[in-house]
């Protein structure tokens, strides 16, 4: 009885420590890059090393950039909840339909991120350079122009600066394509749309986006001047784009909010 127990539990015991190897295996495979990288071992991608370095500062600069109606340093805005929104659509008259101030929206605010993160594009391509020559390797980094470009479910980093890396072979990167993450199209679309039916009717009825788009919440928020402020977020991403629009607006005393 003794001996089979004992047997029993030698047959367990190697069928525990067989599961631990296969977990432990498994585990290795999946996130053996991220542990090398972590702990200066292995190599890192080229592009996964700008990805890295660019992400915290895109995603901060998005973030102002949408709170602010797409500038970072808007000069004609209503201040609402601590942000500087800026007038996309504005008239200061009576009655009369307001103008769009920012016809090409999409690629107004491209250019606000290329001149906002230039310093840390440079700043990121130049900690590259240091991190792979630490690691043994010769490295020849030539520098050219790049450009962000806002597309569907995502903001590209393009830059034509190539790269070469020589250690036991060489390798050659001619330029770098990063994406992140974001719904800034969505909301710059409907942005647009919205501010076409304010040039032409002096206002837009936020329910029937959100009937179109199940995933987006939109607000109006009027103000005592005749202002409206629209927040667009989107429910799964919680990414939003906020922005101003004086269309239509009434004499204090004559009808609307005072």
């Amino acid at each position: 009885m003794i001996k089979r127990v004992n047997k029993h539990g030698q047959v367990t015991i190697f069928i525990i420590v067989a599961l631990i190897v296969v977990v432990l295996g498994v585990l290795i495979y999946l996130f053996y890059p991220q542990i090398t990288s972590t702990f200066g071992g292995g190599f890192k991608n080229p592009q996964a090393f700008m990805q890295e370095c660019l992400s915290e500062d895109v995603k901060d600069t998005v973030t102002l950039l949408s709170l602010q109606g797409g500038s970072l340093r808007p000069e004609h805005y209503i201040l609402y909840d601590d942000s500087k929104v800026e007038y996309l659509c504005y008239t200061n008259e009576y009655y009369k339909t307001c103008v769009v101030q920012q016809p090409m929206l999409d690629f107004h605010i491209e250019n606000e991120l290329k001149e906002e993160l230039g310093q840390s594009v440079n700043a990121c391509f130049d900690s590259m350079k240091t991190s792979y020559e630490k690691q043994g390797y010769g490295v020849v980094l030539q520098k050219k122009d790049f450009n962000f470009d806002i597309q569907l479910k995502q903001i590209v980093f393009e830059s034509n600066t190539s790269l070469t890396l020589n250690k036991d072979s060489t390798q050659t990167y001619d330029s770098f394509r990063i994406g992140f993450n974001n719904n800034l199209y969505e909301l710059i679309s409907i942005t647009n749309n919205i501010i076409e039916w304010e040039t032409k009717v002096g206002d837009a009825e936020t329910t029937l986006y959100m009937d179109a788009y199940h995933d987006l919440k939109v607000e109006k928020k009027k103000q005592t001047d005749g202002t409206a402020v629209y927040i667009l977020t989107n429910r799964d991403t919680g990414d939003k784009f906020q922005f101003a629009s004086r269309s239509v607006a009434w004499p204090p005393g004559f009808g609307g909010l005072e």
